[in-house]
């Protein structure tokens, strides 16, 4: 009898320290960096449209945290967010304002693991 409730607290031991791996663990959690990042620049409205691939099951607490953009290489915008659009790809936009030929770096930043960045100039409006 002793012995069978020992074996169970063994038991329930091990499935506890495994739950609990998967939850805090963002790698056992299925969380990862964006899939994608695709960006286009419109010069006319001077807006920036992101359009980002990043599946959460849980959008609260495993999301896109931050979108930093870059204009040649300074910081211009940085934007937290607390969650997700459900909907996958989803799309920020930004007003941006820049002048032809002007590089613009976007980072969207996971809240759990990894970032992803894509880049654009200007001169690439209409194409």
């Amino acid at each position: 009898m002793k012995r069978t409730a020992a074996i169970s607290k063994i038991i329930f031991g091990t499935l506890l320290l495994t739950l609990v791996s998967f939850c805090l663990s963002p790698s056992f959690s299925y969380a990862d960096a964006p899939k994608d990042v695709t960006v286009k620049y419109d010069t006319v409205s001077q807006t920036l449209s992101v359009a980002i691939t990043h599946k959460s099951l849980f959008p609260k607490f495993h999301h896109i945290k931050n979108v930093e953009i870059k204009k040649n290489a300074t910081i211009v915008s940085s934007t937290n967010y607390d969650t997700q659009p459900k909907e996958v790809p989803f799309t920020y936009t930004y007003k941006v304002a820049a002048a032809p030929g002007d590089k613009l770096d976007i980072t969207a930043t996971c809240s759990m693991s990894g970032s992803k960045t894509a880049s654009t100039t200007a001169a690439d409006a209409g194409k």
